[in-house]
C-alpha cells in the first residue's frame, strides 16, 4: 500500500481521505484551519502534521485537494511547502480545480524536483465523495495514469484520461462551464416563472419532458419545489470563481467567450449580493430578488 499525503479535507477531500484509509494506505494530511473534523480519520489511523515539506517527506503520493490555483501554488512552492520535502519519483496528484497555464508551471516544477506529476480534477458532490464514486479527470503521462489507476479508484467511480499534463484541468472548466451555465440558465428562466406566476411544479414538470430535462434540473428541482438545496452543495463563490477559470483559459486560448463571460457576470452578481456562501441552486432566489437592479 501506498504512503499518501494529503492537503484539503475539505467537503470533498474528507471523503476522498476516508476512502484512501478504507483501502488500506498509509495516510498523513495537512493541519489547515479550512479542514473538516480530522477526528474520524485519526481513529481510523491516519496522522497529520504541520507543513508540505513534512508531507511530502512521509509520502510516496502527494494528493492536493485545495481551493484552486493559489492555493496549489502556495502548497507546492512555498518556504516550508511540499517541494522542499519532495522524495525522488514521489507522485504530486492535484484533484483541485486550477488555471490549466499554472498547472503547466507547478508540474514543471515538481519535474525539477526530480518528482512526477497528474492533474486529476473531479466532478461530482460531497456525498460521490464519501462514496467513493467520484469521476476524475486525468492529465499526465499515459504510464504514470496507469500506474496511478488503481489509487485512483479507491475514491472514484469513472476516470477519464483526458490528454497530457494541463489536460484533465482544461476539461474540468469545460465541464463546469457547461454544467453550472446550463444551471444558470434555467434559474433565470425560473426566477421569470415566479414572477410570471407559473407555479415551480408546472415548470419544472414540462422543462422536465422537454429540452430542458437533463441533470441540472434535478439538481435544482429540490429546491424549487421545497427550497432544498442541499441537492448541490457548491457554493456560489466557488462556482464564480470555476467560471473566472473557465474564462482565463477561453481568453489565453483564443476561445469565444461571450456567454461564458455572461455565466460569470451572473454568479459574480450573486455572490455581490451575499450569497457567496449560499448554495448554487439558491440563485434562482438570488435572481428573483435582483430582477429590478
Amino acid at each position: 500500500m501506498a504512503k499518501v499525503g494529503m492537503a484539503g479535507i475539505g467537503l470533498m477531500g474528507h471523503g476522498i481521505a476516508s476512502n484512501l484509509v478504507k483501502h488500506g494506505h498509509e495516510l498523513t494530511v495537512l493541519e489547515h484551519p479550512g479542514n473538516q473534523p480530522l477526528d474520524a480519520l485519526k481513529a481510523a489511523g491516519a496522522t497529520s502534521c504541520a507543513d508540505g515539506a513534512t508531507l511530502a517527506a512521509r509520502s510516496d503520493v502527494i494528493i492536493l485537494c485545495v481551493t484552486g490555483s493559489p492555493q496549489v501554488e502556495a502548497v507546492l512552492l512555498s518556504p516550508g511547502g511540499v517541494l522542499e520535502g519532495l522524495r525522488p519519483g514521489a507522485v504530486v496528484i492535484d484533484c483541485s480545480t486550477a488555471i490549466p497555464s499554472s498547472t503547466q508551471k507547478v508540474a514543471q516544477a515538481v519535474t525539477d524536483k526530480g518528482g512526477r506529476f497528474l492533474d486529476a480534477p473531479m466532478t461530482r458532490t460531497p456525498k460521490e465523495a464519501a462514496e467513493g464514486r467520484l469521476n476524475l479527470l486525468v492529465g499526465g503521462d499515459a504510464a504514470l495514469f496507469a500506474e496511478c489507476r488503481p489509487l485512483l479508484a479507491c475514491f472514484a467511480e469513472n476516470i477519464s484520461h483526458a490528454g497530457p499534463i494541463g489536460a484533465g484541468h482544461r476539461m474540468k472548466l469545460l465541464h463546469n462551464y457547461v454544467s453550472l451555465g446550463v444551471i444558470a440558465l434555467l434559474s433565470e428562466a425560473a426566477a421569470c416563472a415566479l414572477r410570471a406566476d407559473i407555479d415551480p411544479a408546472v415548470f419544472a414538470d414540462v422543462l422536465g419532458k422537454g429540452g430542458g430535462g437533463g441533470v441540472a434540473l434535478e439538481r435544482l428541482k429540490p429546491y424549487l419545489l421545497e427550497q432544498d438545496p442541499s441537492s448541490l452543495k457548491f457554493f456560489m463563490s466557488n462556482a464564480e470563481k470555476d467560471l473566472s477559470y473557465y474564462n482565463t483559459m477561453a481568453q489565453e486560448t483564443g476561445a469565444a467567450r461571450d456567454i461564458g463571460q455572461a455565466v460569470l457576470d451572473t454568479y459574480a452578481q450573486a455572490v455581490k449580493q451575499g450569497g457567496g456562501e449560499r448554495y448554487v441552486p439558491e440563485l434562482v432566489s438570488l435572481l428573483q430578488e435582483g430582477a429590478t437592479r
